[in-house]
């Protein structure tokens, strides 16, 4: 059975003032069904660039990315991306229904439309706001609303670059729950990228650590802690520090 994502001597090179920069270097990665990869490294390492080339937003130099077996030549139909910037993402002059609407309002009817839209909003717990604006929620909520039009498409996976990054601490911590939650509810494969150890471990099946540049996976970690994570619990456990232990020495190149 073909992985989710299968990529193999994945190489990105970009021009850069009049010669050539090499973002990305043989990078391998594989994602199954239902799996919540996290990839976490330093700035620079080539993190967002990876997560481009995989949702087919840039193409490749070298390497082969393939998409349920199907080599990705443009984003491909069930992938779909949430961004760190929520409020540059969404269109403040819509209402949170007619931005969650955005992904599917051209190829559905206006019944299933509105249909998809509320099914979407509710899995995100924002069902009393779809006649607000943006502008008029907090920073967690814009970013529901931008995970709930993401989820309007019905993905088989989401590529989410540092989503929770510009969030405090308590807001940050339910999002992560309520990912964890839709991913056992709607069964999508979620790529990950995030600056924070403890996120990538609290999150992630496995965790992936890329160095750079040129960005390539140095190590991968697969997370053997319990499926149901609880942000004390979970956070207090020997198997989690010690994973996070492991993560950060890799990244100083300590492992």
């Amino acid at each position: 059975m073909d992985a989710v994502f299968d990529l193999a001597g994945v190489a990105l090179r970009l021009p850069v003032g009049g010669g050539v920069r090499e973002i990305l270097s043989d990078v391998h990665l594989s994602l199954a069904d239902g799996e919540v990869y996290t990839i976490v490294g330093a700035s620079g390492s080539g993190k967002t660039s990876l997560l481009r080339v995989m949702g087919g937003l840039t193409r490749a130099s070298a390497g082969r990315i393939c998409f349920r077996g199907v080599p990705v030549e443009a984003p491909p139909a069930g992938v779909a991306f949430v961004f760190q910037d929520y409020a540059g993402a969404l269109l403040q002059w819509r209402t949170v229904a007619r931005n969650v609407a955005l992904g599917v309002e051209r190829s559905l009817g206006k019944s299933e439309c509105g249909q998809r839209v509320a099914e979407s909003l509710r899995l995100v717990g924002l069902e009393g706001n779809a006649g607000d604006y943006p502008w008029q929620l907090s920073g967690g909520m814009q970013q529901r609303v931008q995970l709930a039009r993401a989820l309007a498409i019905r993905p088989s996976v989401l590529l989410m670059d540092e989503p929770f990054a510009a969030l405090d601490a308590m807001t940050k911590a339910g999002l992560q729950d309520e990912l964890l939650r839709l991913r056992d509810q709607t069964g999508a494969s979620i790529v990950f990228i995030t600056h924070d150890i403890e996120e990538a471990v609290y999150l992630g099946d496995r965790v992936a650590v890329l160095k750079g540049p040129p960005g390539t996976i140095a190590h991968t970690f697969t997370i053997d802690l319990p499926q149901t994570r609880d942000q004390i619990a979970t956070r207090e456990s020997p198997s989690f520090l010690r994973f996070r232990h492991e993560v950060h020495d890799a990244i100083r190149g300590h492992a």
